[in-house]
Parts: structure tokens; C-alpha cells; sequence
């Protein structure tokens, strides 16, 4: 199944601008750090409510104090859910390891049952490192793995990863309108059960860019295409869930929402509820959007 109904989302005590992660994640914005904190709560609680409102089965579990995580908010990049098994990654940033907190992956043990393991965060004692579904967007019923590479994805782990979760691996190069690579795939690109939004622009190559599209038309994936401003305003990082009604429904922010044109919210109309909030406090100062602070569950 590509969707579920249960998220998983931390929230945040020390929510702040990352410098460990600002090295090579361009879309966090210096000096806008005032009540850090304090805004992203409020857009927290609001954001996990209108979830819920709208038939989303959310898993709220607070984080701690110490030790100090300031981007605990975004939990898909350590910590992945499975029919049957749960995977943890290695993080680039020394003070993003820390969020792997024993305390959380207990109490999702015993929200999904004694789900075993895959553990690969021991890479990081290589250097090596692969953020969950933030380096990595699954097409989980067709079982491909889309990746750009970047200090945070190595393509070795990426595709050993892929061979012990019977995936095929879809690797390519992604940059920004300034030439920088960019740090996740999840907000290049987003995978829902019958149409993909991706920024093509983003892809320079154009042989990677051609094959990527040949790969999702071949699931017959309906492509929505988007531009690298509107990648910018987080239109990339959505994420495609359903209700308790079964109803498909896409997450976005309203920044993101508010980027599209007519014609894309009327094209994403189609085949889903579309769910925003305001996130902008949590987007300039965490470099990441809606999707990033979601982790899938599937138990």
C-alpha cells in the first residue's frame, strides 16, 4: 500500500535554527531565529490538529530537553515504518543522531507491536549516511526508490538499502537555481498512488532527467511538474495519506499550497483532499516542510 492513516510526529521543546545543518541544507534562512521555539509550537499543535480533524490517526510523543535536538520535529529522516519492520539511518549532523532516543522507538514498539529492527545507522561511523525518507522518496507498491545524491545520501548505502528492502533503486542529481546540490530528495519530489510531483528543472542532466520520467510513467504515474521557485516554497515536500474513510488526502504547507497555480491544485484535486498549514516559522528556520515532519507508520 503506498498510504496509511498513522503518523508519526515529535514535538518539539528546543525547536531552533540548525547550524550542523545549514553546511549544505540552503533552504534554512539565517536570522530568523526570534521565538523560535514558541512559533513552532503554535504551528505544531495546529498543524497535528487539522490532521486529525481530518481523519488522520497521529502518534504526538514529546521530545526531551536533553539531549538538546533542535530538528527532532522532522523524525522521517531517522526512523522508518514498514509492514513488519522498522529501519533507523545514520545522519549527517552529529546533533541529528541524538534524535534516535530509545524512549520514542519503545513507545512505537509498543504502539505497532515488537516490530524487529534494521539498524543502519552504524554507518556513521563511516561517514556514511542516508536520512531515511527524507534521502529517499518510495514508490512502495511498485517498489522503487527514488534518491539524489548528496552529502546526506551516499549511493553505496542507498543501494544496499534498496537490496535488503527489495527495492529498485532510481538514482539521479539534483541541484538548486544556484547550482547547489540538494540536501533531500523529499523536497525535490513527492510520490502519491497515481500521479508524481517532481521538479524536473532540478534534475540538470538531461539524460538522469528523462530517465527518471521514464521511470515513473512506466507505474503510469501522472506528472505534475514543478518549478524551481515553487520547489523553494516547499511544493516538492507533500505526502499522500488517507483518512479513517479511506479517503486520499495530500499534505502540504500553506506556503506550498500557496505556490501552485490553478491548474496544479485542480490537477492534485483530482486524487486527493488537499490538507495545508501555515508552517513558515518551521520552514525558514528547519529547512524543511510538512512532509519532512511525518514518518509513515505501517505496521
Amino acid at each position: 500500500m503506498q498510504t496509511t492513516n498513522h503518523l508519526l510526529m515529535i514535538r518539539p521543546v528546543q525547536f531552533t535554527y540548525n547550524e550542523q545543518t545549514a553546511v549544505n541544507n540552503a533552504f534554512q534562512q539565517t536570522g530568523k531565529q526570534e521565538n523560535a521555539q514558541e512559533k513552532a509550537l503554535e504551528e505544531f499543535d495546529r498543524f497535528a490538529a487539522v490532521l486529525q480533524k481530518n481523519g488522520i490517526k497521529v502518534t504526538v510523543i514529546n521530545d526531551t530537553p536533553q539531549p538538546h535536538t533542535p530538528d527532532s520535529i522532522f523524525p522521517n529522516n531517522w526512523i522508518s515504518f514498514h509492514e513488519g519492520r522498522i529501519c533507523l539511518y545514520p545522519m549527517y549532523a552529529p546533533n541529528r543522531r541524538q534524535e534516535r532516543k530509545p524512549a520514542v522507538i519503545a513507545q512505537m514498539q509498543e504502539a505497532c507491536g515488537p516490530l524487529p529492527i534494521l539498524d543502519f545507522s552504524y554507518y556513521e561511523l563511516q561517514n556514511v549516511f542516508l536520512e531515511g525518507t527524507g534521502s529517499m522518496v518510495l514508490d512502495r507498491v511498485n517498489r522503487k526508490a527514488y534518491a539524489c545524491l548528496s552529502p546526506r545520501t551516499n549511493e553505496r548505502l542507498f543501494r544496499t538499502y534498496c537490496e535488503q528492502m527489495n527495492y529498485t533503486p532510481v538514482v539521479f542529481h539534483a541541484t538548486d537555481a544556484n547550482g547547489q546540490q540538494i540536501y533531500h530528495t523529499n523536497v525535490v519530489m513527492c510520490i502519491g498512488s497515481l500521479f508524481a510531483v517532481i521538479c524536473l528543472d532540478a534534475i540538470p542532466d538531461e539524460g538522469e532527467r528523462q530517465y527518471v520520467v521514464e521511470q515513473l510513467k512506466s507505474n503510469h504515474k501522472e506528472i505534475i511538474d514543478i518549478s524551481l521557485d515553487q520547489m523553494n516554497h516547499f511544493a516538492g515536500n507533500m505526502l499522500q495519506v488517507h483518512s479513517r474513510a479511506l479517503e486520499t488526502c495530500l499534505i502540504m504547507s500553506t506556503q506550498a499550497y500557496q505556490s501552485l497555480t490553478e491548474e496544479q491544485i485542480k490537477q492534485l484535486g483530482v486524487y486527493n483532499n488537499i490538507i495545508h498549514s501555515p508552517l513558515d516559522t518551521i520552514e525558514t528556520n528547519g529547512g524543511g516542510s510538512a512532509r519532512c515532519m511525518l514518518a509513515e507508520v505501517f505496521d
